[in-house]
């Protein structure tokens, strides 16, 4: 059989090198013992949403072929937390990765692949060469079918070799919760918890640990009947008035399904109100609820008479009419970023907490490690955040204030914004009348919500797989001068002037681009700041572009969203298979003389 996967010139696959391993028995494992099988590199980190669609994506493909097939995670931290290897078991564990993962906190594999995006993915075939990268989520499909051809080609050349590969699964401790993420308290005072990991809703005394029961039969799925959910986060209560109308109590964020659920508190009945299942693409973005897709609703809150939803997985709001039944987008470009105004310009990045109170709606962006607002005029503001690059611990004005990765943000009685600083284990308190941010409680695993119970702040400590009182009535608030931090990436050093932005796809094999209703391919590029980029900004159709970055400017980003639709090229099939691959890159990039004057990016396919 002949080949059609594109051999560029053949580049050997670097040894893997890190700090550790996990789901290998302590065992280190090299590339060198894998010749034979084809392996899957996947660069992520786990605060990443995209990085998380990538685990679901690959699940399947490791079934399909575990017998040739080994799934490497490379995990390379983005935040400080992620560091750490107590932290990085943990969420190993909570995203139940079935593969082995090599401990990179230094980012040497990540550079010695030349990655520069989260999450990438790398196919090295049973020679030990690579043979395809893709950056981005969406690309299960492509990876099968080179997979598919590298199978064939080895078993030809009598290369390939079956058999087990170096997973040795954990063991893993019971708990009665298991890594909960959200909190609400009901009218009769009880707690319900998002129990994540264990798929399901738990009701709990007030004492925050007797069992009542638990709404879910804890299995990983997707049905209202028996109830599953697949790591469902935020919990919203309805209006008493709404919920009679429409037949239950509370929205359920069920985020791995993409899917909203109504809860009836009192019987546990359980109902699909919004979503398909399916992870919104490129689709449409309003509509009948039950018809439009959604995107990892992280979070819900009910603020000026509907739902809104963070929707985590494209940076965006939308909102949830319960009466009408539809859902449309409420806030948000999809472009990652820190960008304030009206809320249709604004960016976000994986909004995971919201907060409603009067006229504001408090949010928390974990990617830009910011507290925002939006107002009733629809206008987003900024309290506290800088941008994707910078983060850390500390106390003081808002504006010099930091904040590292928080999931969770609720509005105390005085007014003022308790906020779940879940990297940094600790509950931070904003007040909006001073402007100053303070540290009320440390030491927490991974508070990622928290609700109030009687005056006293109940909080989910996520990795500590329980609920707990942290601050005692009376405590002084803390002022924490921590350090500021930035994104340990190397920022990638390009020349003032043009640049060539060469976004690679090639169609994967038995795929060409989609020309039948127009342009296959689009190119959206945005900076920050804007006056980094003097040429070359907007919206195009083609994946390459001349653009002109500006001297005296030393550090930016580009903001880079690029898309290609390909289809099955087989003139047979009367209605071809066709796909969007998306992606979207804030590359970081530093001013230098005799810095690159080609910027490639790989959106799938092999660079020249």
């Amino acid at each position: 059989m002949t080949s059609s996967i594109k051999r560029k010139a053949r580049v050997r696959a670097p040894e893997l090198v890190g700090r550790g391993w996990l789901n290998t028995g302590d065992k280190d494992v090299r590339l060198t013992d894998l010749r034979g099988k084809v392996v899957l590199l996947d660069f992520w980190t786990f605060c990443c949403i995209n990085c998380l669609h990538v685990l679901d994506e690959l699940r399947p493909l490791e079934e399909e072929f575990a017998d040739v097939l080994v799934t490497i995670g490379v995990h390379s931290p983005k935040f400080v937390h992620e560091a750490d290897p107590e932290a990085l078991a943990a969420a190993v564990d909570r995203y139940e990765v079935h593969h082995p993962v090599l401990d990179d906190p230094e980012l040497t594999t990540w550079q010695n692949y030349a990655v520069k995006a989260w999450p990438t993915l790398v196919l090295v075939d049973p020679e030990g060469y690579v043979v395809h990268v893709a950056a981005g989520e969406g690309h299960a499909e492509a990876l099968r079918r080179v997979i598919r051809e590298l199978i064939a080609e080895h078993e030809a050349k009598g290369t390939l070799h079956q058999g087990d590969g170096p997973y040795t699964p954990p063991v893993r401790q019971h708990t009665d919760l298991r890594f909960p993420s959200k909190v609400v308290v009901t009218p009769q005072g009880t707690l319900l918890v998002a129990d994540a990991a264990n798929h399901s809703i738990a009701e709990l005394e007030a004492d925050g640990e007797t069992l009542i029961r638990r709404i879910g039969d804890g299995e990983r799925g997707r049905s209202d009947s028996p109830a599953r959910f697949a790591e469902p986060s935020g919990i919203a209560l309805l209006p008493t008035e709404i919920a009679e109308q429409v037949g239950y109590d509370a929205i359920v964020a069920d985020t791995v399904n993409h899917l909203l659920r109504g809860l009836k508190v009192d019987t546990g009945e359980v109902t699909t109100i919004a979503g398909t299942g399916e992870q919104w693409r490129n689709g449409p973005t309003d509509g009948p609820a039950t018809e439009i897709d959604l995107s990892s609703p992280w979070d819900v809150a009910w603020w000026d008479g509907q739902v809104i939803i963070a929707m985590a997985g494209n940076h965006t709001l939308s909102a949830f009419d319960p009466l009408r039944g539809t859902v449309s987008r409420f806030a948000g470009t999809t472009v990652e970023g820190l960008h304030d105004g009206p809320a249709d310009q604004a960016f976000f990045a994986q909004t995971s907490g919201l907060a409603a109170a009067g006229d504001r709606l408090w949010l928390v962006d974990s990617e830009t490690s910011a507290l925002r607002w939006i107002d009733r005029d629809h206008t987003v503001h900024t309290a506290i955040g800088k941008g994707l690059f910078d983060f850390g611990h500390r106390d003081g004005d808002k504006d010099q204030a930091l904040l590292q990765h928080p999931l969770g943000v609720t509005v105390l009685g005085d007014g003022s914004v308790a906020i779940a600083d879940t990297y940094n284990g600790a509950i931070r308190r904003f007040d909006p009348e001073t402007g100053q941010v303070s540290t009320v409680a440390d030491g927490i695993k991974e508070p990622s919500g928290a609700a109030v119970v009687d005056g006293q702040l109940v909080v989910v400590a996520s990795a500590a797989h329980k609920l707990e009182w942290p601050i005692s009535p009376g405590d002084n608030e803390l002022l924490v001068a921590g350090q500021a931090h930035q994104v340990k990436r190397p920022p990638t050093e390009l020349a003032p002037g043009e640049v060539d932005l060469v976004v690679v796809f090639q169609p994967p094999p038995g795929q060409k681009l989609d020309e039948r209703y127009g342009p296959s391919t689009r190119l959206e590029v945005t900076a920050s700041p804007p006056e980094l980029l003097v040429e070359g900004g907007g919206v195009t159709t083609g994946l390459t572009r001349r653009i002109v970055v500006a001297e005296g400017i030393d550090m930016g980003v580009l903001h880079v969203v690029a898309q290609a639709a390909s289809c099955d090229d087989d003139p047979a099939i009367e209605h071809p298979a066709c796909r969007l691959t998306r992606q979207d890159w804030g590359v970081s990039v530093r001013m230098a003389q005799g810095g690159l004057r080609r910027l490639p990016l790989m959106l799938g396919g092999m660079d020249d």
